[in-house]
């Protein structure tokens, strides 16, 4: 009886145990790892040059598209899924228009966006003035830029990263290019 008693109790304890509400893990991320940064100046044959980081990969729009524009290029770094798309057009008393679509080009992910930063870039040296655009939030492109001298030459670029926008997981990425585009931009000059 004693036993029998001892088993039921047992029993009780370990029923009651397993009642209780299972709380899954949180949802975690891969860790990512970065290549070391160093640079080397593109651009010989473009109508512009610049340093792109080591582990970056130009093309050029002739390669993926039936497009022959020179000077649109594409700086891809595959470990991280990220592409900067930069289109060129020389300028003829147009300037005006290409400023207005590239506003409104980066100004077409405030569906997404929780802000839009706007930043003036001058590099009176080398004849470079811009806007660097920093969107915030669940956005398809979190950097896009426009650099021109005003007279001769204009340079558009946009950061994509090939992955679904979640902000949580994908701003190391972010965190890591951004100093890229930025070095890309304090080192254009025009050819």
């Amino acid at each position: 009886m004693q036993k029998q008693f001892s088993l039921i109790v047992l029993l009780v304890v370990l029923l009651s145990a397993c009642q209780k509400e299972y709380t899954p893990k949180p949802r975690g991320y891969f860790r990512i790892e970065f290549p070391e940064k160093t640079y080397h100046r593109l651009g010989q044959n473009l109508p512009y040059s610049f340093e792109v980081a080591d582990y970056s990969i130009p093309r050029s729009a002739s390669d993926y598209t039936n497009t022959s524009d020179s000077g649109w290029l594409t700086i891809s770094t595959p470990a991280n899924k990220a592409d900067l798309h930069l289109s060129y057009a020389p300028l003829n008393n147009d300037l005006q228009k290409h400023l207005e679509e590239s506003r409104r080009l980066a100004y077409d992910h405030s569906i997404k966006a929780d802000a839009i930063e706007e930043r003036l870039f001058i590099n009176r040296e080398q004849h470079v003035y811009g806007t660097i655009y920093y969107i915030e939030g669940n956005a398809a492109s979190p950097i896009q830029f426009f650099l021109t001298d005003s007279t001769e030459h204009f340079l558009r670029g946009a950061l994509y990263i090939r992955e679904i926008p979640n902000i949580d997981s994908i701003r190391p990425v972010i965190d890591f290019l951004e100093p890229d585009v930025i070095r890309l931009i304090e080192t254009t000059h025009w050819n």
